[in-house]
């Protein structure tokens, strides 16, 4: 990698460490809080978009695989910027059906921005909820009963094994 890209790796690593730390933040009570949380996200969506114009979507190639991934999830939470996650999607696509990237990342994302928009997703990945017994409530899909097909296709696993990592002990 250039220097140029071993700095731009470097920054996306960081975004992605100061979602994380403030993830705690986005569910809170204090609106404060969520405000913080909220202003992080933007912050990090504007970047995106600003490295999208740069270099495109930055796989793992341009800038490592730690970096891809922290890429991905600063488009996954940019979700009241919905033109960025929507060029995110896009550009993401384009290096899949180019081999430059992974169809795992492709279907979260996908998920993500269809429930955005008030749609149905296709793979089950984000949850809208959760019922009294601590069971995770799914947002609706387009085609339920293919859902854990449609998951083994892109290499996430059926819908109940991902669902199980988010009930209570």
């Amino acid at each position: 990698m250039t220097q140029h890209m071993d700095a731009l790796a470097a920054e996306l690593v960081r975004m992605a460490e100061d979602d994380h730390a403030a993830t705690v933040h986005a569910e809170a009570e204090d609106p404060a809080e969520r405000l913080r949380w909220r202003r992080i996200t933007a912050r990090h969506g504007d970047r995106l978009n600003e490295i999208m114009d740069e270099v495109g979507w930055p796989t793992a190639e341009l800038v490592g695989e730690e970096a891809a991934r922290a890429a991905w999830l600063v488009a996954q939470h940019a979700d009241r910027q919905l033109d960025v996650q929507r060029r995110a999607l896009r550009l993401l696509e384009a290096a899949v059906a180019e081999g430059r990237a992974g169809a795992r990342e492709l279907a979260f994302l996908k998920d993500r921005t269809l429930v955005n928009e008030g749609r149905e997703q296709i793979y089950g990945t984000q949850i809208a909820g959760v019922r009294e017994n601590g069971s995770p409530v799914p947002w609706p899909c387009a085609e339920p009963e293919r859902v854990d097909e449609l998951r083994a296709r892109v290499g996430i696993e059926p819908f109940d094994a991902y669902v199980a990592r988010f009930m209570p002990s």
